[in-house]
């Protein structure tokens, strides 16, 4: 892991959306993808495919390859996996043998906007999974990949491969690349910040004077 991911494992998508909002970086944290296997924050660079249709995908090249096991082998220990399967189909886009294979990998955990299946395979092997929504059915002739490596669309928040992905119980905060040095910075002041307002009511001092002005203009951008 490397020092920038260990800071970002080190807050929480809060904090991480917080100082986005404060930096002026619109659009970068995705809700409604639901911690499904683990309690574990993950964090890590985003190795990414997108599915389509079964029969809208691209003819294979060579042998045919399962959707996911591409990614997979192309990943980094400590990436996150990051899917896209808005076809509305009900049809997995993960499920319990790419689950193994990640873990074996050593990847960090997998986000996927669309529905996952064999959530229990994945909670044995205590493997992060945050999704929109779960099945059994499988993905074989309903939807397959249509590009892997390339840039993805996640409950809106749109993901380029090695981009930062942080997610908990919370959300899934997609940081820039360009931007992850400011945005660090600025998630580490504000949960300084907190933790000074949080040991000043331990203290006594009354909670409307602790989650005063200073509160409420923390997240106010900075002129230039």
């Amino acid at each position: 892991m490397n020092n920038l991911i260990e800071r970002l494992h080190r807050l929480d998508c809060c904090a991480v959306s917080d100082a986005m909002d404060k930096l002026g970086i619109a659009g970068q944290v995705a809700s409604g993808l639901e911690q499904r296997a683990t309690t574990r924050r993950i964090a890590g660079r985003a190795m990414t495919y997108r599915l389509v249709p079964a029969d809208q995908a691209p003819k294979p090249v060579g042998p045919p390859r399962h959707l996911g096991t591409t990614a997979i082998e192309l990943a980094q220990p400590g990436d996150v996996i990051v899917v896209e399967q808005r076809t509305g189909i009900d049809a997995g886009s993960w499920g319990g043998i790419l689950t193994l294979g990640a873990k074996m990998r050593g990847i960090a955990g997998v986000v996927a906007d669309g529905p996952v299946r064999d959530i229990d395979e994945a909670r044995a092997y205590d493997f992060p999974v945050y999704c929109c929504a779960l099945t059994a059915r499988t993905a074989r002739g309903r939807v397959a990949e249509a590009e892997v490596n390339q840039p993805v669309t996640v409950a809106g928040v749109l993901v380029a491969p090695g981009d930062y992905v942080l997610a908990d119980a919370s959300g899934v905060a997609i940081v820039p690349a360009a931007d992850i040095e400011r945005v660090l910075a600025a998630a580490e002041e504000i949960v300084a910040r907190e933790a000074a307002m949080a040991k000043a009511l331990l203290a006594g001092t009354p909670i409307s004077q602790v989650m005063g002005a200073n509160y409420e203009h923390m997240l106010k951008q900075d002129k230039p």
